[in-house]
Order: structure tokens, then sequence, then C-alpha cells
């Protein structure tokens, strides 16, 4: 796919990226390669091929998904400037 100084201009105005005149043949040329290399990747076959997630191998140990309070009560009230029957006391904000 090529592109056009006119359609380079409108992607740049609806980027609402300045682009000066003299820099817009260049952009033309360097956009019109990406479109070319993005379609050559299109044409691979990729058919059977596994998606990755990482080009390393991933192993994972998994732990047992386990809802806790975390134990950390007293940890967490410690920078509390007020606190109250083990809860942070705030300000009141509605009347």
């Amino acid at each position: 796919m090529s592109l056009d100084k006119a359609t380079v201009a409108r992607m740049a105005e609806l980027a609402r990226i300045a682009l000066p005149e003299d820099q817009l043949e260049q952009l033309v040329g360097e956009l019109s390669g990406i479109l070319a290399w993005v379609e050559q990747l299109a044409e691979v076959d990729t058919e059977g091929v596994e998606p990755l997630r990482s080009v390393h191998p991933i192993r994972r140990s998994w732990r047992a998904d386990e809802v806790t309070d975390g134990n950390c009560r007293e940890a967490i009230l410690a920078n509390a400037p007020e606190r109250e029957n083990g809860y942070f006391v705030v300000p009141r904000v509605v009347e």
C-alpha cells in the first residue's frame, strides 16, 4: 500500500500533529515503507503456529488462590494519624 501526500497530511491533521510541508515527502516515503513491511508480514504462513507470550519458555508455579486480609492490620494502621477500634478515623465530609 502506497500513501500520497494528501493522505499523510490528513493523518497528521487527525492526530493533531503540526507537519511542515518540507517534511511531508520524507514522511510519505517512511510510512509507505512501514506499510510495505507490514504487508510482507501478512504473507507469512502462520498456520499451526502457537501464539507466543514470550520468546523464552515461561514455567510458572501457580499458588492456590486464597482470599486473605493479609494479616497486617497493625502495620497498615501504624502510619494512621488517628485510629479507633482498628479503623482509620477521617474527617466527616457529609453533613
